[in-house]
């Protein structure tokens, strides 16, 4: 994957899920999903039109825009106000997607990105109970999973990539299991943290209308 682009995901679902825990609106959130969703799909299309078909670049690379699409989806979806279901449904597609290259990086001998694949599709397996079917109880454990997650899933490897100290071995890998791990417990904690008083907790929000479920 793009390091270049990997590090601007952190920030956006970072952004996302301080919209989940309706910190930011999610109109003001979809400017920034389009700009990231833009850079998601220019910068794989360009990596793919310059591999005269190499069938391992190309690999490498088409499971990008699975993102770029996501979030160019969900900018644009939450900037007109339009219902997120169709975004719930992909997110499904882009779930299975990333068990498959979880699995994929398990083979080739990347246990670290095999790991952190396999937390993407949690994340969009999540997207998809509160987007398509609706599952609103689950807002505020994702608000705060995805905020948790976005940084270490994304930034953090993006940065040791660019600086060539990037551990695809069993130490990366159950360093990532032992710190998402515990990040998801940290989730469960505040999502069942009680608010000072109800009226004043955040409602969940509906991730492209800004409707409040």
């Amino acid at each position: 994957m793009n390091s270049v682009g990997l590090f601007y995901v952190g920030a956006v679902l970072f952004i996302n899920g301080l919209m989940l825990l309706g910190k930011i609106t999610p109109k003001s959130a979809g400017i920034f999903n389009v700009f990231v969703g833009g850079l998601q799909c220019i910068m794989p299309v360009l990596i793919i039109t310059q591999s005269d078909g190499d069938p391992a670049v190309i690999h490498g690379t088409f499971a990008v825009l699975l993102f770029g699409f996501t979030y160019l989806y969900v900018g644009i979806t939450n900037l007109a106000g339009i219902s997120p279901e169709g975004i719930g449904w992909f997110s499904l597609f882009v779930a299975a997607s990333a068990v498959y290259m979880g699995f994929d990086s398990f083979i080739s001998g990347d246990l670290t990105f095999g790991v952190i694949w396999l937390a993407w599709a949690v994340l969009w397996t999540l997207f998809f109970l509160l987007l398509a079917l609706g599952k609103s109880r689950l807002t505020i454990f994702s608000g705060w999973i995805v905020a948790l997650w976005a940084v270490p899933t994304t930034s953090v490897p993006a940065v040791l990539l660019m600086r060539g100290a990037w551990e695809p071995g069993l130490a990366g890998a159950l360093t990532a299991l032992v710190v998402l791990g515990g990040l998801a417990v940290v989730s469960v904690i505040l999502a069942k943290r009680p608010g000072p008083d109800e009226d004043q907790q955040p409602r969940p929000v509906n991730e492209s209308s800004g409707k409040t479920a």
